[in-house]
């Protein structure tokens, strides 16, 4: 019986969403971190020793103790790495936010102008208002928030 309440439990575990949403996304991850990598590889760091005329690379800073050796340009070529991937990163996010901002612009006016044929012209007052509180939807004659119970200066 406990084995039936155990796989009766993880199945509603899976079955709730939050396990398939995280498996979506460490694929998309996946598959996001080749693109990544090779913008970085192939258009960044070939830029990058073009301008400065050797590689990413910086020799020379290690430290030698005992047959021991620090090298403290590994760390500096690995930060500058990181440096060049999270730029690459945040250039790709922000063209895709720019592109999903476009569209949405797009859609809400396409949206709007339906409204408006639909209505006969839009030019109707307004009946609600936004408590400045927790942002709910409320009459626009309220002096009391329904939701917050805040008092309303309007």
């Amino acid at each position: 019986m406990a084995a039936r309440s155990v796989l009766k439990e993880f199945k509603e575990f899976i079955d709730r969403g939050n396990v398939m949403d995280l498996a979506v996304g460490v694929i998309i991850g996946g598959a996001f971190t080749g693109v990544v990598n090779a913008l970085v590889d192939n258009v960044v760091r070939p830029l990058i020793s073009f301008i400065t005329g050797g590689g990413a690379e910086i020799p020379g800073l290690s430290l030698d103790l005992n047959g021991n050796v620090v090298d403290f340009g590994a760390l500096i070529s690995a930060v500058i790495n990181f440096l060049i991937t999270a730029a690459a990163v945040f250039a790709i996010i922000k063209a895709v936010n720019g592109l999903n901002d476009a569209s949405r612009a797009a859609a809400e006016k396409a949206l709007a102008m339906a409204g408006r044929h639909e209505e006969g012209g839009g030019d109707e007052a307004p009946t609600t208002k936004t408590c400045p509180f927790c942002m709910s939807e409320i009459d626009i004659r309220a002096t009391r928030c329904p939701h917050c119970t805040s008092e309303l200066g309007d």
